[in-house]
């Protein structure tokens, strides 16, 4: 029960931050929307006549920790004037990228953990999260799909102590909520505030 218990607090701790986080994100975006439109328009239009670089860079991100927030993309596409329908269809194209980035992570850590490069890349990114998947195990890989903690990162480590592949592959569906709740927010917030 008590291991119970911590596991709760571990995912209510990160989903506040997350939320917080992207509160500060939410709120930048609102702030400085006007000033991308009317400053950044043909950028802003070259990038919705050609959103394969933008897939790509998401892609790239997503493979190596979650660089750039997936909001971050989210919001480019509400800068253009699209429809919602429109909308949608890039969300599902991220977030079928981000599930597929996660396996690619899980990949790495699973055939790559004995190598001198992951064993690099482990030390200076990964040890913080190590603690935390021996604790918690498909726990923090959950967490890693719906909270800011990188989900590329919580693969990898899934990877390379060979959690069960299936059950990873279950959790990580858990992705698809985060990029629902948090498309839907950047899509209607800007609109409530205007």
């Amino acid at each position: 029960m008590e291991e119970h218990e911590s596991r709760s607090r571990f995912l209510f701790r990160n989903l506040l931050k997350g939320l917080l986080w992207f509160a500060v994100i939410i709120t930048a975006f609102i702030l400085v929307e006007d000033y991308l439109q009317e400053n950044f328009q043909e950028t802003i239009e070259s990038i919705h006549d050609k959103p394969l670089p933008l897939f790509g860079i998401f892609f790239a991100s997503e493979v190596v920790f979650g660089l750039i927030p997936p909001e971050f993309f989210m919001m480019v596409w509400t800068l253009h004037d699209v429809t919602l329908a429109s909308y949608i269809v890039n969300l599902v194209v991220l977030t079928i990228l981000s599930y597929i980035a996660g396996m690619i992570g899980y990949w790495i850590g699973s055939r790559f953990s004995k190598t001198a490069f992951y064993v690099r890349l482990h030390e200076r990114y990964l040890s913080q999260y190590d603690r935390s998947l021996k604790r918690y195990g498909g726990y923090l890989v959950f967490v890693g799909a719906v909270t800011p903690v990188p989900f590329s990162a919580t693969c990898m480590l899934a990877g390379s102590i060979n959690y069960n592949f299936r059950e990873f592959l279950l959790i990580c569906i858990a992705r698809v909520l985060r990029f629902v709740v948090y498309g839907w927010m950047v899509w209607s917030f800007p609109n409530w505030f205007s």
